[in-house]
Order: structure tokens, then C-alpha cells, then sequence
């Protein structure tokens, strides 16, 4: 029986120490279960916080070369590949071709293994035969082992493939994905937008390995809008908020630390400049009109481009703060995953965390 202590039952004698003694035991052992709770709570903390994500790179430009910013930040990643694009696939004139084959500067030496990626058009899968469907695995794989032979890279074990497939074309497509995995006896993988995590009864499951998940282009940046189209938190999070559900349980995440520019001529039309920041905006010859945008203050050339006096510039990049929001909201919804940032270029990880 727990014992109580009340008016009723103290002693009424100050000077009588023998009974005050069990008062004091009573105090250490709260004591003591109070120090026993604080050092589990203490622990808990610790072990509740997350180590950073395992991180790697996509390569995605056609002369594969390294400058001394790249090959830094790529040695310092703590995924042992590089997934580099090594060509596109279109459909032209009724016939596969391939686009934007790479070519090799002797600059470009890494440590990491390299995972191959082509991307494919939507349209190459149009009408598509079967017999077409197993040609077009055989000649993109031996068109991978050719570039890879040439170039004396080591690949890894995998062959990614990123097509933003819609209905229309799903079946075919996943017929492509299964010829090619039985054609190069790799483990195939394939990019995963956010569409089709939102819309998978309609898109369906692609039977790969793995899945990279691209949390990226949230919106089309030719759009008149004051979201960021690079990524917009909330429109992810919401496209997302099922993914726990997503039948295929392995996956990386693919995040964006690229920045760009939107030109709007006088006609309202918009095209892009790669690569601008917020920094690029403090020229004499231009505007601030807020943090992000500028007016053209006279006809020229600005980076690389030929801008007419009044057309504006809206530069759209990437803070910590929103990677960071991913990240945590991604962590409630999937098991550890790995990530791949899009992508290594001197502008976009000179300066930039990765230890989310």
C-alpha cells in the first residue's frame, strides 16, 4: 500500500530526527527516478535525430568534364555512383535516333562508379510493335556498353531510364522497361514524377528495381505565376501526400539545387536562362524591381542572350529552407532514402549544404 503524508501524519516534533528520515528517503528516491527519467529522455533525443542522407549527383550535360569545384564536391558525396546521362532517344522521321551523345574530356576522372541514364521521349513509344520494342532495348544498350568502352568508364551494375510516361503510352513502356532488363541483365530503374505517384491507378506501377523520385518541376516556368516552378513546397507536399501508399517501397529522392532565369518580352512570352541567380541581378544595366527580379535598362547581350530594353528577369533558386522541407516531410512517409541532387555544375554546388 502506497504510503501518504499529510498534515495528520507529520510529526509534531521538530527536533525529533528519527522521523523525519523517512521523508528524506522518500525525497532521494524521487530524486533518483527523476535522473533515471531525465537520462532516457536525454537518449531518446539523441537517437531520434536523423544522420544526414546518403548523397550523390546526376551528371546531365554532353561533354562529360570536371572542373576542380565539381570533382570536390563529387569526392565528398557519400553514394559511390554518378548517374550521368549518356544520351536521349527520340523518334524521328519514324525512326529511334539517338540525341546528344556524350563525348569525353580527359578532365573527367572520378572514383565513383558511373550508372548510365538515357532519356526517352514520350513519343518514341507511340505506336510501338513488339518487335520495334525488344530492337530498341538491344540498340540503347549497346549503344551504353559502346560509350562506356570508349570512354573506359566503370559502370555500376544499373541502367536508369527517365521518361515522363503518361497513360497513353504506360503499357508499351513498361514492355520496354522489362525487354531492356532481360536484354542487359542489369538491374533497371527509372525516374518517378509527381504526377504519376498522384495519379498511379491511372499511370501505373513501372516494374523496376528502384525508383527516383523527382521532386522538381512543380509547375511549367512558361506559366504566368508567382509560385517558384523550380519547386513549390506545398504543390509537392500535396501531390505527395499518399506516396506512404506507393506500391514500390524502394526509393531515392531526386532534389534540385539548380537556379534559372525567366525572360518576359514585351509580348508576355517567357524563355529561360540556365544557371542565373539572385547574384547576377546587380548590374548597372539592370533594374531591381524585388529580390528576384530586374528590369533591362538597354538593348544587349546579357548572359549570352540578346534582351531588349524593358524586357524582365525573374530568377528562380533553391534555399536550404525548402530542401530542408522535403526532406523532413519525406522522411514521415518513406523509409531512409538516398539522394541524388540535380545537379553537379560548378554554379550549383560551390557554397551549397548536402547534409540534409
Amino acid at each position: 500500500m502506497t504510503e501518504r503524508f499529510s498534515s495528520r501524519d507529520a510529526p509534531h516534533d521538530p527536533g525529533d530526527h528519527r522521523n523525519r528520515l523517512p521523508i528524506q528517503k522518500h525525497l532521494v528516491d524521487l530524486m533518483k527516478t527523476a535522473l533515471r527519467f531525465i537520462a532516457i529522455f536525454l537518449l531518446l533525443v539523441s537517437c531520434s535525430k536523423q544522420p544526414p542522407h546518403r548523397y550523390t549527383f546526376y551528371y546531365w550535360k554532353t561533354r562529360l568534364a570536371l572542373n576542380n569545384a565539381e570533382n570536390i564536391a563529387l569526392q565528398k558525396a557519400t553514394v559511390p555512383y554518378l548517374y550521368t546521362r549518356f544520351f536521349d532517344v527520340d523518334k524521328i522521321n519514324g525512326k529511334f535516333q539517338p540525341v546528344g551523345v556524350i563525348a569525353k574530356d580527359k578532365s573527367f576522372i572520378t572514383g565513383k562508379k558511373i550508372i548510365p541514364t538515357v532519356f526517352i521521349t514520350n513519343r518514341t513509344f507511340l505506336n510501338i510493335t513488339a518487335q520495334e520494342t525488344k530492337f530498341l532495348a538491344e540498340s540503347i544498350y549497346a549503344l551504353i556498353r559502346k560509350k562506356a568502352s570508349e570512354y573506359q568508364l566503370k559502370t555500376g551494375s544499373e541502367i536508369q531510364i527517365d521518361c515522363d510516361w503518361t497513360a497513353g503510352i504506360r503499357d508499351d513502356y513498361f514492355k520496354f522497361l522489362n525487354e531492356l532488363r532481360t536484354v542487359s541483365e542489369k538491374s533497371v530503374t527509372c525516374t518517378l514524377r509527381l504526377h504519376q505517384v498522384k495519379d498511379k491507378k491511372l499511370m501505373g506501377i513501372p516494374p523496376v528495381d528502384k525508383v527516383y523520385l523527382m521532386c522538381y518541376s512543380t509547375s511549367s516556368p512558361l506559366e504566368n505565376s508567382d509560385r517558384n516552378s523550380i519547386l513549390d513546397v506545398n504543390t509537392l507536399k500535396n501531390y505527395l501526400s499518399n506516396i506512404d501508399d506507393y506500391p514500390s517501397k524502394n526509393i531515392a529522392v531526386a532534389l534540385p539545387i539548380y537556379s534559372w532565369g525567366i525572360v518576359t518580352n514585351h509580348l508576355g512570352k517567357h524563355r529561360l536562362i540556365n544557371a542565373l541567380s539572385t547574384k547576377d541581378l546587380d548590374s548597372p544595366s539592370l533594374k531591381k524591381i524585388s529580390g528576384t527580379e530586374a528590369e533591362v535598362l538597354e538593348d544587349g547581350f546579357y548572359f549570352g542572350h540578346y534582351l531588349n530594353k524593358g524586357f524582365r528577369i525573374k530568377v528562380e533558386e533553391i534555399s536550404d529552407e525548402q530542401l530542408q522541407d522535403v526532406v523532413h516531410f519525406l522522411e514521415k512517409k518513406i523509409k531512409p532514402f538516398d539522394i541524388i541532387y540535380y545537379q553537379l555544375d560548378r554554379k550549383f554546388v560551390t557554397g551549397q549544404r548536402f547534409d540534409f
